[in-house]
C-alpha cells in the first residue's frame, strides 16, 4: 500500500506538476493498481484542471470522500483559511468573504495596510514572547525594492527561522524578507505578506493580471502554467502564518512607471471588499 497526502495548489517552480503528474503515471504505467481518492480531487481546479484526467479519475477511480484532509493543523486559530484563501484566490468573492466574518475574522486576525512601517509594527506588537514574525513577498516583487524590500537577496534560512530577535538576520528583524521558495513547507506565528504588481486585481473585469518584470518593465505572463506558478506563489505566501497576518499592499508612485499606484489600487480595494479592515 502507497498513502500519498498530497496538497492542492502547492506547484510554485518549473517541473511541479502537482496531482495530475500522479494520476497521470497512474494512467500510463499502474493501470492494474487500484487508486482510490478523495471525491473533491475531481471537483476542484486546484487539483486537477485537465478535463481528460478527471474523466480518467472518474472512471478508474475508487472516491471515499473520509479521504479528504480538511482541517489545517498550520493555522490552528482557524480551520477555515485554507478555504477563504483559496476562494478569494479564485475569485469566488461572495463566499471567500462569507468564510472570513463568519469564521476566520473572529478567531485569526488579518489586515490591511498600505504603509510598511505600519505593517512592521503590528507584526513587533503581536510577536509577544517567542511568537516568531517575519516578512515574505512573492519572488517576482522586484519593483519592492524601492521600499527596501528585495526578493532577490537570499536568505540564510537557518539563520531567518531559528535566531533570536538580537540577530539583524533572523525573521524578528523585518529587514529580510523570504520568498515561496523559502518558506514553502514551513510557518511562523506572524506573517506580514509584501505584496508586489507582479500579480494584480483589475476591478474591470474581475480577473487577475499576471506580470513578470523583464529589463525594465512589467511584461504579460500568457503561459497557462506560468500563471498557475504565480497564483500558487501567493497561497503559499498566504497560507505561512499560524496565527495572523498584515498585507502590505504599496501605494505606488506615479513618478515611476514601474509603479503605478492602478497597479496596487484594484488589489488593494478587493482586499477591502472581502471585510478585511485597514490599521
Amino acid at each position: 500500500v502507497i498513502v500519498c497526502l498530497i496538497g492542492g495548489g502547492q506547484e510554485i517552480n518549473t517541473g511541479e506538476a502537482g496531482l495530475e503528474e500522479w494520476f497521470d503515471a497512474l494512467s500510463r504505467s499502474f493501470q492494474g493498481w487500484k487508486v482510490y481518492y478523495s471525491d473533491l480531487i475531481a471537483e476542484n481546479q486546484n487539483y486537477l484542471r485537465s478535463g481528460s484526467m478527471k474523466n480518467w479519475v472518474k472512471t478508474n477511480g475508487l472516491p471515499n470522500h473520509d479521504l479528504h484532509l480538511g482541517v489545517s493543523v498550520r493555522s490552528f486559530r482557524s480551520e477555515q483559511l485554507s478555504n477563504f484563501i483559496g476562494c478569494f484566490l479564485d475569485i469566488d468573492s461572495e463566499k471567500a468573504k462569507e468564510i472570513y466574518l463568519t469564521n476566520v475574522s473572529k478567531a485569526y486576525p488579518i489586515v490591511l495596510t498600505r504603509n510598511l512601517e505600519v505593517a512592521r509594527d503590528w507584526l513587533r506588537k503581536k510577536s509577544k514572547g517567542t511568537r516568531r514574525c517575519g516578512l515574505v513577498a512573492s519572488s517576482g516583487g522586484i519593483r519592492l525594492r524601492p521600499l527596501g524590500i528585495n526578493v532577490k537577496a537570499k536568505i540564510d534560512a537557518a539563520n531567518w527561522f531559528l535566531n533570536d530577535k538580537r540577530d539583524i538576520r533572523s525573521s524578528f528583524y523585518l529587514e529580510e524578507v523570504a520568498t515561496e521558495f523559502d518558506v514553502q513547507g514551513l510557518e511562523l506565528d506572524w506573517v506580514g505578506v509584501c505584496w508586489d504588481a507582479d500579480l494584480r486585481f483589475d476591478l474591470d473585469s474581475n480577473n487577475w493580471v499576471y506580470k513578470k518584470f523583464s529589463g525594465t518593465r512589467w511584461r504579460d505572463v500568457k503561459q497557462e502554467v506560468a500563471r498557475r506558478y504565480l497564483i500558487n506563489a501567493y497561497r503559499v505566501l498566504l497560507t505561512r502564518a499560524r496565527q495572523g497576518m498584515v498585507l502590505f499592499i504599496p501605494e505606488g508612485d506615479n513618478r515611476d512607471y514601474t509603479r503605478k499606484s492602478e497597479f496596487y489600487d484594484g488589489t488593494y480595494h478587493y482586499l477591502k471588499s472581502l471585510g478585511i479592515s485597514e490599521i
